[in-house]
């Protein structure tokens, strides 16, 4: 008997919940993100990660910023940029694992990780691989549900492993000056899955 793919089973699973018409977080950008905007430089290549329909990469590109986003799931990656061309701007996107995704070396102004919940040690490493990839001054902003979050069933994850602590998160990014730091009660609606009060983590830092 064939052990399930877990790559496999996860892409199935995003796969199947964006494949509705309308979108599973909403189309507006994270909250927390857009009010976030006076972080963030104002041109420039920016990187979202585990970026579902595409609705933070699209409000970046309205922006002013040249956007890839990237996600495992081809169906979120298909109305992201549906998403964009309704909304006149362009966006790159690639499906990938991100484990697998190399952002290379000094190539982003802006990296955007919003509700990216991962496993702690591919956390650690996509995180590493980021602080190499930003350019110098450039931006990374982290946006997600807190241990706290656990139980509340407003969103999230139900393992306590993918909900890290806001100190883990700054440890990972040892490398990078913290510019706003942030744990705590939110009210979040966002589409049919987020919806309700709960607990957040926002770190963002720069790249000397």
């Amino acid at each position: 008997m064939n052990t399930p793919d877990p790559i496999e089973q996860l892409r199935k699973f995003w796969n199947e919940r964006y494949s509705a018409q309308d979108y599973a977080y909403g189309e507006a950008p994270n909250g927390i993100l857009a009010e976030s905007r006076a972080h963030l430089p104002a041109t420039g290549r920016a990187l979202c990660l585990a970026e579902g329909e595409g609705r933070n990469a699209v409000w970046l590109a309205e922006q002013g910023l040249r956007v890839t986003a990237v996600d495992i799931a081809e169906q979120g990656m298909a109305k992201a940029r549906a998403l964009a061309e309704r909304r006149g701007v362009q966006i790159e996107t690639r499906v990938c694992d991100l484990r697998e995704f190399d952002p290379g070396v000094g190539a982003w102004e802006v990296i955007v990780s919003v509700f990216a919940h991962l496993p702690p040690q591919v956390r650690a490493e996509v995180h590493a691989r980021c602080v190499q990839a930003l350019v110098p001054g450039g931006v990374f902003a982290y946006i997600g549900y807190a241990p706290e979050q656990l139980g509340r069933g407003t969103g999230g994850p139900k393992e306590a492993a993918l909900l890290p602590d806001i100190a883990d998160i700054e440890a990972e990014f040892a490398g990078l000056t913290c510019v706003h730091r942030a744990h705590g009660p939110r009210h979040i609606s966002e589409g049919h899955f987020h919806t309700g009060d709960g607990w957040v983590n926002v770190w963002i830092g720069r790249k000397p």
